[in-house]
């Protein structure tokens, strides 16, 4: 909020803010806000595979590009975290800076693993259609036909020079068919 000479009000008690940052360091300015000035602050990141030529990966990026959250007393810390390492402001709609319910940040919390961190492994079921990541049939679609539980393992339907072949395959070999994008 800002007064009518255009400099923030001062806002009497910790509120969250969200902050923008560097672009893939989001994390890492959280991380200085911390140490530098014992601010609590909230950079959650998701954790998933990806295929790429070395076939699936583990990645992991913000779940906000661009943004995190951070607690702090406006009117005493409000120019430090502004101009801290990797900070590039306070998000403002207008006039008004932007702030979070507290609800918000501890629902957001309680699903976030260690280090503000949230995995996605969507769960593979029958019937649906799987593509291998690495190995000799890497790059293949298949359809999963049983789940084997006990040796985490898939039997799977391959369509292969005119044939159908049942195979199993490690779970970990296969990643989820992406949609095609609508743009």
């Amino acid at each position: 909020m800002k007064d009518k000479n255009g400099e923030p009000q001062s806002v009497d008690q910790a509120v969250w803010f969200c902050l923008k940052a560097q672009s893939k360091r989001e994390h890492i300015a959280a991380e200085g806000l911390r140490k530098q000035f014992s601010i609590v602050c909230f950079a959650p990141r998701l954790r998933s595979r990806k295929l790429t030529t070395r076939g699936a990966v583990w990645f992991v990026e913000a779940m906000f590009p661009g943004y995190f959250f951070a607690q702090f007393d406006y009117a005493t810390r409000g120019r430090a975290v502004e101009h801290a390492p990797g900070v590039r402001g306070l998000v403002q709609f207008g006039d008004r800076l932007a702030t979070i319910d507290a609800a918000t940040i501890d629902g957001l919390r309680r699903r976030m693993e260690a280090n503000e961190i949230v995995t996605i492994d969507p769960e593979i079921k029958v019937g649906q259609e799987v593509q291998i990541a690495h190995g000799p049939l890497q790059g293949l679609e298949v359809l999963v036909t049983q789940l084997l539980p006990a040796s985490e393992r898939v039997r799977v339907l391959l369509e292969f020079l005119g044939r159908s072949i049942q195979m199993e395959v490690s779970k970990t070999t296969l990643i989820q068919r992406r949609l095609p994008s609508l743009s």
